[in-house]
C-alpha cells in the first residue's frame, strides 16, 4: 500500500488515511490560543464575547484576541453564535476533551503506537496508573 500524502501541512501520520478532512495538528495551541482557551475551560459553560475575553487577558490588544477566537473558532474548539451583531463563544468541549485528542493524536503519528502507549504508561505515577486502569475497566463496561 503506497503513503498517501495529506495535503493538510500539520498532518502528522505516518501513513495518512484521514482523507481530505485531515484535521491532524489542529488539536495543538499557541501560547495565546491557549490563554484564551483557559478562559473558556476555566468557565465551560460560558458564552463570551470577544470584548469579555480581552477583557480578561489585558496585555492582549482586542483585535488580536478576535483574530485568536475567530482561528480557535475555525478549529472547532470554540463555538460560535450571534445575536444582534454581537458574536458570542463558547468552549465546544472540556479541557479533558481537548487533552484525550492530544494523546489520540499522538498515538496516531506512529507506526507502533503499542510500544508509545507502554512506554507512556510505565512512566505514569502509580495514581495516575490506578486512574488508567479504572478507565479501561469502565470502557469495556
Amino acid at each position: 500500500m503506497a503513503t498517501s500524502v495529506c495535503a493538510n501541512p500539520k498532518c502528522t501520520c505516518v501513513e495518512c488515511t484521514c482523507g481530505p478532512s485531515c484535521r491532524c495538528g489542529m488539536m495543538r495551541l499557541g501560547s495565546l490560543e491557549r490563554k484564551v482557551m483557559e478562559v473558556f475551560w476555566d468557565d465551560p459553560t460560558a458564552e463570551l464575547t470577544g470584548r469579555a475575553v480581552a477583557d480578561q487577558l489585558p496585555d492582549y490588544a482586542y483585535t488580536t484576541i478576535a483574530t485568536i477566537l475567530d482561528r480557535l473558532a475555525k478549529k472547532e474548539l470554540l463555538t460560535r453564535r450571534s445575536e444582534a451583531k454581537i458574536i458570542h463563544y463558547g468552549a465546544a468541549d472540556t479541557r479533558a476533551v481537548h487533552i484525550a485528542l492530544l494523546m489520540r493524536e499522538a498515538l496516531d503519528s506512529t507506526r507502533d503506537p503499542g510500544a508509545a502507549l507502554a512506554c507512556f504508561v510505565q512512566r505514569l505515577p502509580e495514581a495516575i496508573q490506578a486512574d488508567l486502569r479504572r478507565a479501561l475497566e469502565d470502557a469495556a463496561g
